[in-house]
Parts: structure tokens; sequence; C-alpha cells
């Protein structure tokens, strides 16, 4: 075996990137996260599915697939042959799962294992670092009709979303100009690991909903989360088969990355507002069905009512009613507002959307029903479209700011986890942007 030192690099015989290579990591002292990136010869990520980790655990060409120890993803299998010409670089990364630095590292190494095990490792310590989140391992470069390995040991200091930027791989235009948050002078309970002591069936999604927040540089934000639901009677066969519960849990995921205490506050709405206890870690165990046992669904659907009782629970000052100046807090409200059909009551709804602008509160719209938005394009097709008054909110006129975000889904579980939560990532940090520059958010 091979013992490699930073920087040193090492040519791989022909053997070894046309058949099976495993690159593996570990280390004691803290828990990482590794992630594996292609990137073409601009330094670029190829595209978005050949960021490889947890959650994406292959490319496309099967040229990288993750491996596992139990649930966690500890290296990757590596056919360089596969992968397509635009590749140039394969580059192995890793990222703190939770608080604390690279310092606080007590060993950890990278190793090659070919036919024969391992031939090479580097090996690195917290001696090698300091208040770094994140840390570029080592690359697979092509040279000479062959490739290569080189040990790197690269610290990021702003972590995960720091390698995504750096890989530039969709990170949005305002968050990228946004310093990366500051490093823990110590270290901390892993929001993963409370999330596994008390809802271990989580902790994928919670990682998923983070990956999707590292990407607009939203790693660090704090919001509180709100879910609003539509429990008119032509949802029935949604709640029925639990896919409003699937959906809920994987919002208290988002709602766990947003707010330390992991709950997520719940308004029911169609002829009357409902609002039950706040969905956490301790409860989220069947409580869709436990919500809609206590209130049945009904008819009618009126999302301005609904829209009011929010504001009022938030806002208590406005009551609900028209604000005329902008209105300032520490923590933004993300609401996810899930609805099947169309609303009794527009003209409220339109108040409520223009009153709303002048407060730290963002409306994120889902309609179950045709009407898809492209995501590259941000265009959308409503020529069959069961949602044009939500059309409208999207593009409504008269508010400070633009607070609102429309998309159609033909079922609440059509897109996979990392496909929604950067879905539901499209529109809020441009507009946490415009709430900080208008005095929204303090």
């Amino acid at each position: 075996m091979q013992e490699l030192s930073k920087g040193a690099r090492l040519p791989l015989a022909q053997e070894a990137w046309s058949s099976e290579l495993q690159v593996r990591l570990a280390a004691q002292g803290l828990a990482l996260d590794v992630a594996c990136f292609g990137i073409d010869a601009a330094g670029k990520l190829v595209d978005d599915r050949y960021m490889t980790f947890f959650n994406q655990p292959a490319t496309p060409c099967g040229g990288v697939t993750v491996t596992r120890q139990g649930n966690a993803v500890d290296g990757f299998r590596l056919r360089l042959s596969a992968l397509p010409a635009t590749v140039e670089r394969v580059v192995v990364t890793a990222s703190i799962d939770g608080g604390g630095v690279m310092a606080q590292l007590a060993h950890g190494s990278l190793g090659l294992n070919g036919e024969d095990g391992l031939s090479a490792r580097f090996a690195f310590t917290g001696q090698d670092f300091a208040q770094e989140q994140a840390v570029m391992l080592g690359e697979f470069y092509r040279r000479d009709g062959g490739w290569r390995f080189m040990a790197v040991g690269q610290g990021f200091n702003g972590g995960l979303s720091a390698l995504v930027r750096h890989f530039g791989a969709d990170v949005a235009q305002d968050a990228a100009s946004q310093p990366p948050p500051p490093a823990p002078a110590a270290p901390s309970i892993s929001l993963e690991k409370r999330v596994e002591a008390k809802a271990p069936q989580l902790v994928s999604l919670v990682k998923s909903a983070g990956v999707s927040l590292a990407k607009v540089g939203l790693e660090a934000h704090r919001a509180r989360v709100c879910l609003v639901l539509d429990i008119s009677g032509s949802m029935s066969a949604l709640y029925r088969k639990g896919l409003v519960q699937r959906f809920a849990e994987r919002i208290l995921a988002l709602g766990c990355r947003f707010d330390d205490d992991g709950d997520v506050d719940v308004f029911l709405f169609g002829r009357n507002v409902h609002q039950p206890e706040p969905m956490g870690l301790s409860n989220w165990t069947g409580y869709i069905e436990r919500a809609i046992d206590k209130h049945p669904l009904e008819g009618d659907t009126r999302y301005g009512a609904a829209m009011a009782a929010v504001r009022r629970y938030y806002f208590p000052d406005a009551g609900g009613s028209e604000r005329k100046t902008a209105h300032a807090a520490q923590l933004p409200v993300y609401v996810m507002f899930v609805t099947d059909g169309t609303t009794s009551d527009q003209p409220m709804t339109e108040k409520q959307l223009r009153w709303s602008s002048r407060e730290p509160i963002f409306w994120q719209f889902m309609g179950i029903g045709k009407g898809k938005k492209s995501k590259s394009k941000r265009l959308l097709d409503f020529a069959d479209s069961d949602f044009p008054f939500l059309e409208k909110l999207d593009d409504l006129s008269g508010r400070l700011i633009d607070n609102a975000d429309f998309f159609s889904v033909a079922s609440p579980d059509e897109h996979s986890d990392a496909a929604l939560y950067d879905l539901l990532m499209t529109e809020y940090p441009g507009w946490v942007r415009q709430a900080r520059e208008h005095g929204l958010i303090r």
C-alpha cells in the first residue's frame, strides 16, 4: 500500500480505470458526509446529476455510485471508463454533518481500493485544518489519455454551500454574494443526531432538505414554517391514501432545517379555518389522520380566510387586515399552501396577498392538478391548467415585493425528495434578499 501526502499524484493503471475502483472515507471525532462532483474542463459541475451523494446515489452513466456502511454513505464505487468525455475531473469531498469545525477531527483517511485490496491511502488529522466545515479530499483527473489521482486536502470555510458554489452547481446569485456563516466555536449536537433519536425515519428527508438549502446559500437560514392544507371534500382520496401525511413529513423535515425546535404550524381550511397543534418530532406519526378525525373534510374552499388566519397568528397587530407600512420581524415565515381546487373568495385572497407583501411572510402555493411549472425555463404551461387563479397570484400586481410562488403537481408524491426541495427553493432565496432590502427581516 502506498501512503500519499497532500499534493501527491498517483497514475492509475488502465485496469484500475476500466474496472471497479472503490474510494472509502474513514473518520473519527466528527460525523462527515461525503459527496462526489463530476467536473468539466471549465471547473464546473457537468450538470446537477453528477453531484453524487446520499440522496442522489449514482450518476446517469453509472460511473460513480455511493457505497454504504449501514445507513451512512462511506465512499464511492468508480468506473472511470464509463464517465462521459465531458467529465474531466471527479472530486471527492466531505462536509461536517452538524456543528463543529474540521480542526476538531481526530483523524481520517481516504483509501483507494482495487481488485487486490487497499492500494493507496491519504491520511489527515484536524491539525491539517482550522475553522473549515468542508474539505476537498482528493480528485481523479484525466491526463495523457488516462486517469490520475491527486491527494488535495483543501478546506472550505463555508461548508457544503461553499463547495457547491465553488463548483457552480445551481447557486442563486443573491445567495452566492452573501458571506459564509461563521464557524461554531465548539462542537454541538448534530441536527441529524437529534432527529435520529426522536424520528429516525426522517433523517434522510432532513439531509435532503439541507442539501437543497446549501445549493442556494441558505444552510444557516432560520425561519418559521407553516403548512396550510385544503380539507375540502375533493381532497378525500389524497388523505385516505396517506399522500398528504407523507407530504407533511417532507415539510416537517424542512421545518427542522429552518427552525431549531423542529415544529411546523398547521392550518386546515375549507369552509372554515382550523389550527390543530403544531406537527413536530414527537407527534408526526399519524399526525394528519388525527387532525382530519378532529376536523373532518368540509365543503367550500376559501384561500383568503386561511391566509387571514395565518397572518393573524404570526402578526396579530394587523389582525389580518390591510397593512399600510412595512412590518419587520427577526424570523420570516415560510408558508407551504396546498390545495386541489380554486377558491370562492378570490377578491379577499388577492387582498391578503397584497397586504402581506409588507410582512416577512412568503407564500409557496402548490396546486394538485394538471398545470406543470418548467423548472429550467421558469415558464408556466396552463393551456390545460386547473389553477388559472393561482397563476394570477404568482404574478399579482400591487405588492411591495413578490411574496409568492406557485407550481402544480399531478400528485403530492410526484417529485423525488431532492427535486421537491429544489422546487421549494425556486423563488424563496430571492424573496429573502428583497425582504431584507425592504426592512422586513431584521
